[in-house]
């Protein structure tokens, strides 16, 4: 049980607490109950999350108890953000996606053993609630002024206003606490930093309906060093369901993080020991060009996510379409997926004339690794024109059939570093 605060402390996961120093006695007098909510207000999960879901992962493997707490009840509304009102989902909807986060919390927890986690729904004990009940059990208990104070509250206010649907948000989710108490014994609600109005009007609603001291804590938001938000990328948000964010997408989001960002990601993410990880980091700081640190969380993060031979089959996509691997060995999924995510052109069938496609130098153009025929020439004189690997001789040459890859992909590359995909559309 023991340990538990010190660990998170030294990785850098604690940022507010309503008691540290009571927290750490509690946590080392026993095992504790706690919970981390998540909102079904998007079809998956994402990588925002999953530092709180493997903060908590972290607690269990403590020997404390997690409840898996998907909001099928505050989901419906959404916690209040600073940029303007959530639109409403559909109740089917949202109930779709309460199975879909459970699902995926099923992948980090332990329902099984002496601290199994418990999968709960605020739905349960929410739906039958009267809004006389409500107002009259627990909203008597809030106070506006205080309310007010909260920073996307107090945004919202500035910017136009705010529904009564959305500023209510904090007295659900603080009665989740007390009935989570009640049923469950549960003493320590976790969360990120921009849940802490809301964590605390929980921590206070037991104090005043129940006469009990519990506990609150949260987790610095995952960020850049720069300040900006991580977990975001060109064309969006990181998600955890492999059909929203491949595998590999995922596998080169964490391998391109920033040289001053890894350390901190990986005392985010990883379950490796302090050793190992103050070894790497150093060992990466010595020489950064190597990527060594960028690449422990990368593999470590993806095979949490997708699984070990996921996370090596895109590794081994990765290598191989710089020049470091054997193509013909990817599997069909894997390789679609990479070269999806790459600059790419379509060439549609009616293009192929005697079982070849266009020539190398129109397709570089098309794939956008070159500016001009006249500059796929010179490229390819230069020798630094490939094609499935192989050094392009003649620029006016064109690719067969054969050449494709499961039948549909030819892989480009310019130099060693820019590559691109030429998918065969059929008919």
């Amino acid at each position: 049980m023991s340990g538990i605060i010190d660990e998170l402390s030294w990785r850098g996961l604690i940022a507010q607490s309503t008691d540290i120093d009571a927290l750490r006695a509690a946590s080392s007098a026993g095992s504790l109950t706690l919970y981390c909510g998540f909102d079904p207000t998007a079809p998956s999960l994402h990588l925002g999350n999953l530092v709180q879901i493997l903060t908590v992962r972290r607690f269990q493997q403590h020997g404390h108890r997690p409840l898996a707490l998907v909001g099928g009840a505050t989901g419906l509304i959404g916690d209040p953000r600073m940029t303007g009102e959530r639109t409403l989902n559909p109740v089917d909807v949202v109930e779709g996606w309460v199975g879909r986060f459970r699902e995926q919390l099923d992948r980090y927890y332990d329902f099984s053993g002496p601290n199994a986690a418990i999968a709960v729904n605020n739905l349960d004990w929410t739906a039958e609630l009267s809004v006389l009940d409500f107002l009259r059990d627990v909203g008597k208990h809030f106070s506006v002024n205080r309310m007010l104070d909260r920073e996307a509250v107090a945004a919202r206010l500035a910017a136009g206003g705010i529904s009564f649907t959305e500023f209510s948000y904090q007295l659900l989710q603080g009665y989740d606490y007390v009935q989570l108490h009640r049923r469950y014994g549960c003493t320590l609600q976790t969360g990120g930093t921009d849940q802490w109005g809301n964590i605390t009007a929980g921590v206070d609603l037991i104090r005043r309906m129940d006469g009990a001291s519990v506990h609150a804590m949260t987790v610095p938001l995952l960020t850049k060093s720069d300040g900006s938000k991580y977990g975001k990328t060109e064309t969006g948000t990181v998600w955890l369901d492999p059909a929203l964010t491949s595998p590999y997408a995922f596998f080169q989001f964490l391998l391109n993080t920033d040289d001053q960002d890894v350390a901190t990601m990986l005392r985010t993410f990883s379950f490796t020991s302090r050793d190992e990880l103050e070894t790497v980091i150093a060992s990466s700081a010595e020489r950064p060009h190597e990527r060594a640190a960028q690449r422990a969380l990368a593999r470590e993060l993806t095979s949490l996510v997708h699984g070990e031979a996921e996370s090596d089959a895109v590794e081994a996509a990765g290598l191989a379409l710089f020049g470091q691997g054997d193509l013909g060995d990817l599997p069909p999924g894997t390789l679609t997926a990479a070269l999806t995510e790459a600059p790419h052109a379509v060439v549609p069938a009616a293009e192929v004339v005697g079982g070849q496609l266009p020539a190398f130098d129109d397709l570089l153009v098309r794939t956008g690794l070159v500016a001009s025929l006249s500059a796929a020439r010179r490229t390819v004189g230069e020798g630094g024109a490939y094609a499935n690997n192989a050094r392009i001789l003649d620029a006016a040459a064109r690719p067969a059939l054969s050449d494709l890859h499961h039948g549909e992909w030819l892989v480009l590359r310019r130099g060693k570093k820019a590559y691109a995909g030429v998918r065969l559309e059929r008919p």
